[in-house]
């Protein structure tokens, strides 16, 4: 499970009827990172599965933060965060069943952002680093604009252009397509390389 933010009682009930009706039964619990509207759901995924919280080590201090940002962007938070099990680090595999997902790290949206990518697949799941069209926030506490780009630009852009992007809000799209017109990278694509 990455990034369970469920941000209301309704959303975490639909996630863990969703899960069983699918037969699921999730055995990692991993954050792309831990801003208030990917977390909320961490203690319940891991109260209800028994498995432990994975984050870059970067992250501890956002996610100790999280909570005091959590009324302002109205998100409900279940409980406590439980507690870390794992770091995990650039280049790490994250193996589930017949999947292997290699560690990108890409920060510049939050100090230890992180982003999966599926070689055999050809996704990557980039948390709130890309988007169709647009890029994370770097006007955010730890946030860092010319780091972000940079993690898009040597990261993400480096993939194939036919590699799906995932990200944690809106829909889908590829490196390629993003490659060609996403305007932020073209604004920013000379900068970051210079």
């Amino acid at each position: 499970m990455i990034d369970p933010g469920c941000s209301n009682a309704a959303e975490r009930a639909e996630l863990i009827k969703t899960i069983d009706s699918l037969g699921l039964k999730p055995v990692r619990l991993i954050n792309t990172h831990c801003h208030v509207d990917h977390i909320p759901g961490n203690a319940l995924i891991a109260d209800t599965y028994h498995v432990g919280l994975e984050i870059h080590p970067n992250e501890v201090q956002v996610l100790s933060d999280a909570p005091s940002f959590a009324g302002i962007f109205q998100i409900e938070m279940s409980g406590d965060q439980p507690p870390i099990k794992a770091f995990i680090n650039e280049g790490d595999e994250i193996k589930f069943g017949s999947t292997t997902l290699r560690t990108l790290l890409t920060p510049g949206h939050s100090p230890g952002s992180i982003s999966f990518y599926n070689e055999i697949e050809g996704y990557v799941i980039s948390g709130d680093v890309l988007f169709y069209r647009s890029v994370g926030r770097y006007d955010l506490p730890g946030a860092d604009g010319s780091q972000l780009f940079q993690s898009i630009t040597t990261k993400l852009m480096t993939l194939p252009d036919d590699v799906k992007v995932y990200s944690g809000h809106g829909p889908d799209t590829t490196i390629g397509s993003e490659r060609r017109h996403n305007p932020f990278l073209k604004n920013n694509f000379s900068q970051t390389l210079s």
